[in-house]
């Protein structure tokens, strides 16, 4: 499996893997995938991640800034989705403990996100990679019309 810089080429599959979490109704409040010009210009250059396999997209990451506040720069959120195809085979750990390595590099000092509590293995994931479950915010959203709870993770440097 190859870890590279995700390039705009790679939106096709990127969006069908981010389609397919859509679908599931545990990985997003999120209804419908943006266009390649909203998602490019939400998140942070650097750090935007695709896993190859037989030259097909296996999985993405990327990162988009909690906030435009100067104090918050080094605190960015991230999304993890893997093709369903590939799921269970190491993909999405291989992913985040290569942006953890980049985010590390950028002086990035917390990365965060939150997670359904039904995504169990989203929550075991990131704990193994050295998240931590930082609480649950409550009916924090409606999807489907139905009240959502989301476990809010983070992982913080080791080099602060």
């Amino acid at each position: 499996m190859e870890i590279r810089e995700l390039r705009e080429a790679d939106w096709p599959a990127v969006r069908s893997i981010y389609e397919q979490g859509i679908a599931g109704r545990n990985a997003t409040f999120e209804t419908e995938a943006p266009d390649w010009d909203t998602w490019n210009r939400s998140q942070l250059d650097g750090h935007r991640l695709v896993a190859v396999e037989d030259e097909r997209v296996a999985g993405w990451i990327a990162v988009h800034p909690v906030s435009l506040r100067p104090c918050y720069a080094g605190v960015v959120e991230h999304s993890v989705y893997v093709d369903a195809d590939a799921q269970g085979k190491g993909v999405g750990r291989a992913l985040l403990e290569r942006l953890i390595e980049h985010t590390e590099q950028a002086g990035i000092w917390t990365i965060q996100t939150g997670i359904f509590p039904e995504n169990e293995a989203s929550l075991a994931l990131h704990l193994k990679c050295g998240f931590r479950v930082v609480g649950t915010q409550e009916r924090l959203g409606q999807l489907d019309g139905v009240w959502r709870d989301v476990v809010v993770v983070e992982r913080r440097s080791k080099e602060i």
